[in-house]
């Protein structure tokens, strides 16, 4: 009897450590590849990406130039306390996407930077203690 529960208790273990790799690992019934197109990690489409070329999804307008100044000015004012936009450097990302890198000039002199990508997502950029100049 003792030998049986063992032996049972060693299967169910393998099972349940088997299940958590798989699951890690992105396989089984909600990886990428058995939900269908546009609804993984894969070219058509990127979870929590708006925009990012799934199945019967209309193309975002990317952000301008404008609207990205006014994205970043409106985290400034909630985020950081006295700084204003210096610079709006426009750059491309991937697959030709235009996309903004933000200067945030503090009232002291401090630097601050703000990736806007084409969706008008902003991403603080470098840490607190970064200072330039």
């Amino acid at each position: 009897m003792r030998r049986a529960l063992i032996g049972v208790l060693g299967a169910a273990t393998l099972l349940f450590l088997a299940g958590i790799a798989s699951a890690q690992m992105g396989w089984g019934p909600m990886s990428p590849g058995v939900m269908g197109p546009g609804m993984g990690w894969g070219p058509g489409g990127v979870y929590g990406c708006p925009g990012s070329g799934g199945v019967g999804q209309a193309e975002a307008t990317p952000v301008t130039e404008e609207q990205a100044k006014e994205l970043a000015q409106q985290y400034a004012d909630r985020y950081l306390k006295g700084f204003t936009v210096d610079k709006v450097l426009p750059f491309t990302g991937m697959r030709g996407a235009t996309m903004f890198s933000i200067e945030l000039k503090g009232p002291k002199d401090e630097l601050r930077v703000l990736h806007i990508n084409p969706w008008g997502n902003v991403m603080p950029f470098g840490g607190p203690g970064r200072r330039v100049g």
